[in-house]
């Protein structure tokens, strides 16, 4: 066997993985049946402009050594995310805070105001909530549910929010702060110069093989590595034996413009029916020394997934939960695989837990 190990897909949990091997003086072979490395926080230079391919990545954490990892290869940003969400012609701060509270109503003016509107909102719902409708409106009320969370979630799940389970909304933050930042995390940014940048380090002296379908000759790249590294959906791998797991997708409208500046602000949630697409993008925002009399712009359209399309989210209902669970008994079995990331776990990651998951899976493995 040529390699220690063979690490199917160069998205963030196999680059970190791949790379902590390569510094243990591991044999590795990356492949990735895409054309580019990077997985879905691939990014590519338009017009000047590093556009994020697969709709809007931040990076956020509270783990230190994640931080300190990322930053060893490429240097971070200071962007904060701070999304603001259009309904019709009017504009609010996301997430919800003293800013969003005082353009809802006119007489709010501190944390005490907004709290009498909400709480008296709140009594609609008595009992415990049915659906997510019911779950929104006894944790933020009704008019804050109606603006910024009905028609956003009805795109996105192409469903009434009536006909929702009440857990996908488990709580709602409340910031009584006039505070517009998204995350709490204590570290925030962007790689300067985009994220394939970021996995270009982290992939550096590591042989990688692109356009290569790990399916379409499985038993020799088997024969290639001591151990598999996966990271693709964990229904395929066991050729959908046990029926297909569910997932939402996306498409996307690129647009370049002849603007400097569309929309003011990386990132703009539209929260009604009026229009289809859920956020509109203008990637030159995310980074702060772009200089260019064009600008790159993407609708975001929530879409039901077909085959060949992207798998971007879960849908961790009891059918699929309980289908997820079978698969991952059987991936216990598989002796010489390492199932890692999203799609192999049928798992929704931020990008931090999936680098901190990588480390934990690694550093069981060489402890074994």
């Amino acid at each position: 066997m040529k390699y220690d190990y063979l690490i199917v897909g160069s998205g963030l949990f196999g680059s970190t993985f791949a790379n902590l091997a390569k510094k243990d003086g591991k044999k590795v072979l990356v492949i990735d049946k895409r054309s580019h490395m990077g997985g879905n926080i691939y990014t590519e230079n338009v017009e000047g402009i590093n556009v994020h391919k697969y709709g809007a990545h931040i990076f956020h954490t509270d783990y230190k050594n994640v931080w300190e990892y990322v930053n060893s290869f490429v240097e971070f940003n200071r962007y904060t995310n701070s999304p603001v969400a259009r309904i019709g012609n009017e504009i609010y701060n996301m997430p919800f805070n003293m800013n969003t509270f005082a353009k809802i109503w006119d007489d709010v003016f501190t944390p005490e105001d907004a709290l009498r509107h909400i709480n008296e909102e709140k009594k609609e719902i008595t009992g415990e909530p049915k659906n997510l409708e019911e779950q929104a409106i006894s944790l933020v009320g009704r008019t804050i549910y109606e603006k910024l969370i009905k028609g956003y979630t009805e795109k996105q799940w192409n469903r009434d929010c009536k006909d929702l389970p009440s857990f996908i909304i488990k709580r709602l933050p409340v910031r009584l702060i006039y505070d517009n930042n998204y995350f709490n995390d204590k570290y925030q940014g962007i790689p300067i110069g985009g994220y394939t940048k970021l996995v270009e380090k982290m992939l550096e002296g590591i042989e990688v093989k692109l356009s290569t379908n790990y399916f379409d000759n499985k038993k020799y790249f088997d024969s290639l590595a001591k151990k598999i590294v996966y990271t693709g959906p964990i229904d395929e791998y066991f050729n959908y034996s046990l029926g297909k797991l569910d997932w939402r997708s996306l498409k996307f409208d690129f647009q370049i413009l002849d603007e400097v500046n569309h929309q003011g602000n990386a990132v703009v949630n539209y929260t009604g029916h009026e229009v289809e697409y859920t956020r509109v993008i203008e990637h030159k925002h995310f980074e702060f020394d772009t200089e260019t009399s064009k600008t790159v712009i993407t609708y975001e359209y929530p879409a039901d997934y077909e085959d060949g399309m992207e798998k971007y989210y879960t849908v961790n209902d009891e059918k699929n939960n309980e289908l997820a669970d079978k698969y991952r008994k059987l991936a216990v079995k598989e002796d010489n695989v390492i199932f890692g990331g999203r799609l192999a776990e049928y798992k929704y990651y931020d990008m931090d837990d999936v680098i901190k998951s990588a480390f934990d899976i690694y550093t069981f493995e060489v402890g074994r």
